[in-house]
């Protein structure tokens, strides 16, 4: 939706076009940018602002939500449960390619809008907007992942979901618990230099400090595109001869096409990470277990790299890590062939 457009709805919603909905009652929360909002006593139709926000609900209240921000593929249906399923697309509000009207957001009769990601000025300024303007009230939730097992918590408080919440921040904290403990028998000489590798030509990475590379810090891995991006949240063009310059020890890739062809591509070959087949496919469905969305999907990568970077000192058993997330995360336990597809292209290459 462009500028233009939203600007549009806005004012047709300002001259009172769409009905507002009222809370005659209602309990008033704080939520991550210290916003005061009254919600519901019963909250049973949530709609999601962005693709951090779609994880987020769905792994705490599928049953409330009103659709999804993009329809899930029949690849990630697979790895998901009624009765989210088969919801409907909504569309986003938040983020790059916002494509949902004011006027759509009303008609899906949603008592909450919740967003989970950045909580910055320009975020709080777009939920204000849209709460004085549609009557729907509108939480922001903390997405950095330092602060996932509280985010969890605040949001299964605000959806009267605490025990739920609970159970999975728990995980949340002994994920990062295991990792500060691996961290602590791995002496900085021994922790890799890492590259993120986007896109088919592996070029689209995300610069030291970034959202789409915290998981790889937050794992001790060194990335190497420093001062690229412009800082968190952003991604940035490399090129081949900075990466050669880089020559980072270790690449993690998004993209299953760069993954298999990354030998035969020109200059490549001149990488050390390649030369020494230390190229990572990481697992993506139903979601990245990288950044793709940045969500609480992050939780199962951070297993993953720990197990990629430092095999010995992490003694992972990946499989069953990964059935133990899926199952408490997602509601499904993969099969052996589900495992196999998940897991078996993320190795060297």
């Amino acid at each position: 939706m462009s500028r233009i457009d939203r600007r549009a709805a806005l004012a047709l919603l300002g001259a009172s076009v769409l009905a507002r909905p009222a809370w005659a009652q209602g309990r008033t929360i704080t939520d991550s940018a210290a916003r005061k909002v009254v919600v519901p006593d019963r909250i049973d139709r949530v709609f999601v602002a962005g693709p951090p926000a779609s994880v987020l609900l769905y792994t705490l209240a599928p049953d409330a939500m009103v659709g999804w921000v993009r329809q899930p593929t029949a690849a990630e249906k697979e790895f998901l449960t009624a009765p989210a399923l088969d919801l409907p697309e909504t569309g986003r509000l938040t983020g790059r390619g916002d494509t949902v009207s004011l006027e759509r957001l009303v008609a899906a009769k949603p008592n909450l809008i919740v967003d989970f990601g950045s909580v910055t000025e320009t975020y709080v300024s777009l939920a204000n907007r849209v709460q004085e303007q549609t009557g729907i009230p509108y939480v922001l939730i903390d997405g950095s992942f330092a602060a996932t097992p509280a985010s969890l918590r605040l949001a299964g408080n605000i959806l009267d979901r605490a025990a739920r919440a609970n159970t999975l921040a728990d995980y949340a904290e002994k994920t990062f618990a295991l990792v500060d403990a691996v961290l602590a028998r791995v002496p900085a000489s021994k922790r890799p230099r890492v590259y993120l590798a986007r896109g088919l030509e592996g070029l689209e990475t995300g610069g030291r400090g970034s959202i789409n590379t915290e998981i790889i810090e937050r794992v001790g891995g060194v990335n190497v595109a420093e001062g690229v991006g412009g800082g968190r949240g952003n991604t940035a063009n490399a090129s081949l001869e900075q990466i050669i310059a880089w020559q980072p020890d270790v690449i993690v890739t998004l993209d299953r096409a760069f993954h298999q062809g990354v030998k035969t591509k020109p200059g490549w070959n001149q990488v050390r990470a390649v030369a020494d087949n230390k190229v990572y496919l990481a697992p993506s469905l139903p979601w990245g277990w990288i950044d793709a969305p940045p969500s609480v999907n992050r939780l199962i990568g951070l297993r993953w790299l720990l197990a990629t970077f430092y095999p010995g000192e992490a003694g992972i058993d990946l499989g069953a890590d990964t059935r133990v997330f899926y199952a408490l995360f997602y509601g499904m336990t993969p099969d052996a062939s589900q495992l196999g597809r998940l897991l078996g292209g993320a190795g060297p290459n």
